[in-house]
């Protein structure tokens, strides 16, 4: 299945996020705190040269994680003091990127106004360490910083909300025109047989013994119903492959969908005339991914 990162998003308002509001920050800098504290204690990384150090090494992981947790907190506490003050203020993914670079560029300025107190080093004061200890925070800071939003991802993925990722519509080609749009639709009482317009079907959702057929009809979305189960309903639709059973209530148009968001309990889809949304059910999620390569492919 094709998927994209949409750029647009980049610059597109979101939330602020709560990992730095003044209620989750103190645990977002504790979870920063531990995270390099345990990766500096395990792989000594950037050269470790024991004679130049003033104290035990355990003691200088600590000052090195506990200096940019602290930066890490009064950064955004001061930036919420801001925003509080400001009353509205937009938040973008990439606002977000340069705050980040902003706080690394500073925890590496704190650690090597540190280096004195915790190297015996003549040359602590010069700009090879300055740019050596911000270099060293923008590279490890950078690692720490998507490790970390991948397992928040993830995390959140698992309590279903949705991903920055986008569904390529399919555009019909000539060779899926349908050569009958209007079909013939039988019920079980023959008074209650109808016309269905199936290049107009955007979605159908199951009602007891009944459906809700949404339709796009003169650049106008209505609803009909239709006294017909919805099971009854796809298997006269058999014939067309783009009428997809995404969910045990609804049926999808594939051709119609414009956008999927996605999390492990399944896809949402969102389509360009309405704000109306179809769930894709977590069981459906391989058979929907299939049978939109087969479309696309053809």
């Amino acid at each position: 299945m094709k998927f994209y990162v949409n750029k647009e998003y980049l610059a597109t308002n979101i939330e602020y996020p709560r990992r730095f509001t003044s209620e989750k920050l103190m645990k977002s800098s504790i979870i920063v705190l531990f995270s390099i504290f345990l990766f500096l204690l395990l792989f000594k990384p950037f050269g470790v040269y024991d004679p130049e150090l003033r104290m035990h090494y355990l003691l200088i992981c600590f000052f090195h994680s506990f200096a940019p947790a602290i930066v890490l907190y009064i950064y955004f506490m001061a930036l919420n003091y801001f925003r509080r003050r400001k009353g509205v203020f937009h938040w973008t993914l990439l606002k977000e990127y340069a705050h980040i670079g902003i706080v690394l560029i500073l925890m590496g300025l704190v650690s090597f106004l540190m280096r004195d107190m915790l190297y015996y080093n003549p040359d602590n004061w010069s700009w090879r360490y300055f740019f050596e200890e911000i270099r060293n925070c923008l590279v490890a800071g950078i690692f720490f910083y998507f490790f970390l939003r991948l397992s928040t991802f993830y995390i959140e993925s698992k309590k279903g909300s949705p991903s920055v990722l986008e569904f390529i519509p399919i555009t019909p080609s000539e060779e899926r025109e349908i050569d009958e749009p209007q079909i013939s639709i039988s019920t079980q009482v023959r008074q209650d047989d109808f016309q269905l317009d199936i290049e107009g079907l955007l979605f159908v959702k199951a009602d007891g013994n009944y459906i809700e057929l949404t339709l796009l009809k003169s650049e106008q979305i209505i609803t009909e119903v239709k006294r017909i189960s919805l099971t009854q309903f796809e298997n006269q639709l058999s014939a067309y492959p783009n009428i997809f059973r995404c969910h045990r209530a609804f049926l999808v148009n594939m051709f119609k969908i414009e956008k999927v968001t996605g999390n492990s309990q399944g896809y949402l889809l969102s389509f360009r005339e309405t704000d109306l949304k179809v769930p894709v059910s977590r069981r459906q999620t391989d058979s929907f991914n299939a049978c939109y390569q087969a479309l696309n492919n053809k």
